[in-house]
């Protein structure tokens, strides 16, 4: 489970698009904290600070806890903008942390002991991950860092579904439990998708050459028969 972290903000008066400009000129964000019964609430925070922990990953799974002007109050991440061009944040929504209250995060999933999976260590199998995140319904301050899967005695063929995943006491997957999180591939699956693709660029690559050798010829061709 993630740590709460403290995050500093400024309350603001002012909502809009124009009091949202002037505030990232000041070097921060735009950001409004709602839900759990009370009025929204909007904030300020530090640009840098934000960029950091946005990218350092985890961000819509960690638990924050704000400090504007002294009022302090438990909040997750819910959505954030950013500028399509340099990446930069604009805007944040934070969701108020009530308790009793259940959230829906992306918990990304671990794969452990690979090299004790025979299908992958002795036979040259690939694991092959369809769920990169589970989405699971769970109490914000019990959001586990990750979902750790056991590849030990994997063999080729081998299909890991929800089913299988041992989840931390009072979470829930959102899902099916049928929905598979990776599988155990032999290696010609993969190596005859490669030869077809290399088979398809080498076909293409032999018409192109003919095409622009018959070109050839018949410029050749014409130029004899203007010097003649």
């Amino acid at each position: 489970m993630s740590a709460v972290k403290p995050l500093e903000a400024v309350a603001r008066d002012r909502v809009g698009k124009g009091a949202a400009r002037a505030v990232r000129r000041q070097g921060q964000i735009p950001a409004v904290i709602y839900g759990g019964g009370q009025a929204p609430q909007a904030i300020a925070i530090d640009l840098i600070r934000t960029r950091t922990l946005i990218y350092a990953g985890g961000f819509k799974t960690t638990v924050f806890e704000v400090d504007a002007g002294g009022r302090k109050t438990r909040v997750i991440p819910r959505d954030f903008q950013l500028d399509p061009v340099n990446g930069t944040p604009l805007h944040v929504d934070f969701l108020r942390v009530v308790a009793g209250q259940t959230v829906t995060v992306e918990v990304p999933v671990h794969f452990l002991h690979e090299e004790a999976a025979p299908g992958i260590k002795q036979k040259g199998g690939t694991l092959n991950i369809v769920l990169h995140t589970l989405a699971l319904d769970v109490a914000p301050d019990q959001i586990p860092d990750a979902i750790e899967i056991d590849l030990t005695g994997r063999e080729i063929g081998d299909a890991i579904h929800v089913s299988e995943v041992k989840l931390p006491a009072g979470v829930t997957y959102t899902g099916e439990a049928t929905d598979t999180v990776a599988n155990i591939v032999p290696p010609t699956v993969l190596g005859a998708e490669v030869e077809a693709e290399e088979a398809a660029i080498a076909a293409a690559q032999s018409a192109e050459a003919a095409e622009e050798k018959a070109e050839d010829v018949a410029e050749e061709a014409g130029e004899t028969k203007t010097e003649e």
